[in-house]
């Protein structure tokens, strides 16, 4: 086997410090010659005359349309520029030979289960901070038309290493017709979703679904939890890896309560074996589950597998007491869909006027329109929501909770995602308990924690 080829088998193992020095590398490539051009007014970032820009895209709930699109605005408005889109559901394994070899695309969405760790990549990145302080198609400076705090998930040792595109509302959705038909109400404490639990099984339902791939949305749900119950300080430890983040009182509180919908069978069985779109199709179609944790790309994803007068809504996560820290109607909006541009790529001044571009007023409204979700871009969502229950539900939860909202991004910062798969779905398929499961992540924790080689970011 040779190196590249060896590098490539070892890019695509799960072990967190073998990703970690997949992406680090880079010397052997010798890179691609980078391609300049006459910066002006219109023309920030110098993209050159006849130039390619390489775009690599998630291809996830929000499909790659969108990014099409805005590829369709950047060569109208720069004829001779042509934009490749290059849709991907293996972000890591397709491009870490590729940072490897100093060869990488011009733009990435770092989105999904295969996502690259940020932290490994973190220093082959350029500093987006000037696409923000560019002046969109509009005319407008981009960092004043973004709604508050949108940019921070997305900094990296000192420097803005990522923009994330599209400002996700994290919620627990459900059918509005089906509880209205049965006089149900989604749940706002553990409890009370253990008593619906207990109402869908007698009519041979189940209160929740899970994919393989997507077993890490329950940690979202638990997280959300946990941080409402104890506040802020839970987010922190969580964020800086804390040797005790995982046995905080908040923390175990949560876990237990997630622990008894497990036991008592209110999780659909076999979701360790299910594709996860088949099993959100559970949900959304066949209607065997009441309730699904998801970011609010959940509608678009499943727009073809959906019943009809479904009217998806969302609820903020539960809490685990009366006495929570934070209100029920607060919610993560943590923003997601990364997009980054390789310092090494043959043209990231085109990679920074595609995200120009999509941050402009026009494609972020035809994203609104198209995917029925709101990017990070402020305005671009009208009153009547485009007709969907679901994007008005989530501009209702944004309105209820006011200043009580919070956003963390570690797992995909330290590129956790594989590892928190096994052991949730472990647990959701009760093969686990809560105790391992608490303890199978603290241990995921202090491995990166003690890792030198990975630079840490602190949560504040």
């Amino acid at each position: 086997m040779d190196r590249r080829n060896l590098l490539r088998f070892l890019c695509a193992a799960p072990p967190l410090v073998m990703v970690a020095g997949c992406a680090a590398g880079g010397d052997d490539g010798g890179g691609t010659p980078q391609q300049t051009g006459e910066v002006s007014a219109d023309n920030p970032f110098g993209v050159p005359a006849d130039s390619t820009v390489d775009a690599v895209i998630f291809d996830g709930g929000y499909g790659t349309d969108y990014a099409t699109f805005a590829a369709g605005v950047l060569q109208k408005a720069r004829p001779g520029v042509e934009v490749t889109i290059s849709p991907s559901t293996q972000i890591a394994q397709q491009l870490q030979p590729r940072f490897v070899g100093g060869n990488p695309p011009d733009l990435v969405d770092n989105s999904g289960a295969g996502a690259i760790g940020l932290a490994t990549i973190a220093a082959q990145l350029e500093d987006l901070s000037a696409v923000v302080e560019a002046k969109n198609l509009e005319g407008t400076t981009i960092s004043d038309t973004l709604y508050p705090g949108v940019l921070d998930v997305g900094q990296y040792d000192g420097k803005l290493a990522a923009i994330n595109y599209v400002l996700t509302v994290y919620a627990v959705w459900y059918s509005a017709s089906l509880f209205e038909a049965n006089g149900w109400t989604p749940p706002t404490t553990w409890d009370e979703a253990l008593a619906l639990g207990a109402a869908a099984r007698a009519q041979d339902k189940y209160l929740f679904t899970w994919g393989k791939e997507a077993a890490s949305y329950y940690l979202t749900l638990m997280l959300d939890s946990a941080i409402k119950e104890g506040g802020d300080d839970v987010r922190v430890s969580m964020g800086n890896l804390a040797a005790d983040a995982w046995s905080r009182p908040a923390v175990t509180a949560v876990l237990a309560a997630m622990e008894q919908v497990v036991a008592r069978g209110y999780m659909r069985p076999g979701g360790a074996g299910t594709q996860f779109t088949a099993a959100q199709a559970q949900w959304s179609q066949a209607q065997e589950a009441l309730l699904y944790p998801s970011g609010s790309w959940i509608e678009n994803e499943m727009k073809d597998a959906t019943a009809e007068d479904f009217r998806m809504t969302g609820a903020p996560a539960p809490v685990a007491s009366s006495s929570a820290a934070l209100p029920v109607t607060a919610i993560n909006n943590t923003p997601n869909e990364p997009y980054v541009v390789p310092s090494r790529g043959k043209n990231p001044a085109g990679g920074k006027e595609m995200l120009r571009v999509m941050l402009s007023k026009e494609t972020a409204t035809e994203f609104a329109r198209t995917k029925l979700a709101s990017t990070i871009v402020s305005g671009t969502v009208p009153a009547d929501a485009f007709g969907s229950t679901a994007l008005a539900s989530q501009v209702s939860m944004l309105d209820a909770a006011g200043t009580d909202t919070f956003s963390y991004n570690f797992v995909q910062t330290y590129g956790m995602t594989s590892d928190v798969n096994v052991l949730w779905n472990s647990f959701l398929s009760g093969d686990s308990d809560a105790a391992r499961l608490a303890a199978g992540m603290q241990d995921l924790f202090d491995r990166i924690r003690e890792d030198d080689s990975v630079v840490k970011i602190e949560v504040k």
